[in-house]
């Protein structure tokens, strides 16, 4: 059904949404989704600081057990 949708029917969408809504409410709900893009962007990254620092910090975290053994 939406296969055959083509620019013509594209355009025709775009200018239905614009004169319904406004230029203004489209812009500033444009602005909106940028700023969910940006924060969800944002979150990603601190994620995969935190999943980086999780496994340094495991990593310096191991230590051979036999150096407490021989001490006892």
């Amino acid at each position: 059904m939406l296969n055959n949708i083509g620019l013509p029917g594209l355009l025709l969408i775009a200018v239905v949404v614009l004169v319904l809504f406004g230029r203004g409410k489209i812009s500033s709900l444009m602005g909106e989704v940028g700023k969910g893009i940006t924060a969800f962007k944002k979150g990603v990254k601190e994620s995969n600081d935190e999943i980086e620092e999780a496994k340094d910090v495991a990593a310096r975290d191991v230590t051979p057990e036999t150096e407490d053994k021989d001490k006892v």
